[in-house]
């Protein structure tokens, strides 16, 4: 079994990775019903947080189907990190999550998330004082470095650990890659083949089949795997991968009927939680793949994605059930 703190997880654990405008609870809810062992809430602010602003305290809404759920959170000052960890502990989540690895140019230029790749001494210290302020674990998510100049993640992650870090996720690229190139997962297999390392090693980058799942367990032996854009309008990649572990087969296509359930459920259930505007402003990144592979889909997607009317929305979906009757996806 695979613990964080008192947590304990299944072999070999499939984690939902903190995505913005992403993992937000309707999302997070789909996920965990289809094999997500942890999920995580996008990640938020520390200034925000304790300026009150809106959007950051609605982040912090978490809810008992989600469990295990981590909240992860994002910062450079240690005294506005310290405020935050006793903010959202009233939230009383399972996990609390620092974010050290987001490369987004206004994250970064404060020099909070991949920015503090910079000062691996300022990672140390917000860590361990984290640590020290709450009872609940403390996991972390980062990069191989900021530079393939500037690799340490061995070094890093040790030291995270030795201040009381409970998991780590590391994402096989540097800052300075983005998202372009391939993830090296190398680096990663080498912090978990560390011989003081005692925390759970989670991979994360690129795994977007069940085979690179399996890949990322049997060849480079990690602990879990923290999957992010391949679950984007695709929720059922949990239950995919749990599937092939199991029989080393893959499970049949997402029917038509389900994935339109699927579509109208979250989009329901993000107007509840956030509103109209909103609701289906945010689900909008999400059709493309829940539809993904249908011939002559383009009218119907337009539609999806340019109405700011549910029921226009809710319309097209009852409309593409009714045109693609029938259709198998492959």
């Amino acid at each position: 079994m695979i613990k964080i703190g008192d947590i304990q997880l299944p072999n070999f654990p499939l984690l939902l990775a903190p995505m913005e405008d992403v993992s937000d609870p309707p999302f997070r809810a789909l996920c965990k019903e289809n094999g997500a062992d942890v999920v995580y809430t996008e990640f938020i602010s520390s200034e925000g947080l304790i300026r009150d602003a809106a959007k950051s305290i609605m982040k912090l809404d978490i809810y008992e189907k989600e469990r295990p759920v981590g909240i992860q959170i994002f910062g450079a000052n240690l005294d506005s990190m310290l405020k935050t960890i006793d903010i959202v502990q009233k939230s009383n989540p399972d996990i609390i999550d620092i974010n050290f690895g987001c490369p987004v140019k206004k994250v970064v230029s404060k020099g909070a998330g991949a920015g503090i790749l910079k000062d691996v001494c300022l990672m140390e210290k917000l860590t361990e004082e984290m640590v020290k302020r709450t009872n609940l674990p403390i996991t972390v998510k980062t990069r191989l470095g900021w530079d393939h100049d500037s690799i340490r993640i061995v070094e890093v992650a040790e030291r995270l650990q030795d201040v009381g870090c409970k998991a780590i996720s590391i994402h096989g690229r540097t800052r300075a890659q983005m998202y372009k190139g391939n993830a090296d997962w190398r680096p990663i297999a080498e912090v978990k083949n560390n011989p003081r390392m005692h925390i759970p090693v989670f991979g994360n980058g690129d795994v977007d089949t069940p085979e690179k799942a399996m890949e990322m367990r049997d060849v480079y032996g990690l602990d879990g795997c923290m999957i992010g854009r391949a679950s984007i309008g695709n929720p059922w990649f949990f239950k995919q991968v749990k599937h092939f572990f199991n029989t080393g087969e893959h499970l049949d296509p997402v029917s038509l009927e389900e994935r339109v359930d699927a579509a109208r459920r979250h989009l329901q259930m993000a107007i509840d939680w956030k509103g109209e505007k909103l609701g289906v402003f945010e689900t909008r990144r999400h059709y493309t793949n829940y539809f993904k592979g249908i011939p002559n889909f383009k009218a119907y997607r337009t539609k999806m994605v340019t109405s700011d009317d549910a029921s226009d929305v809710f319309a097209a979906f009852d409309e593409v059930l009714s045109a693609f009757a029938g259709y198998e996806f492959v």
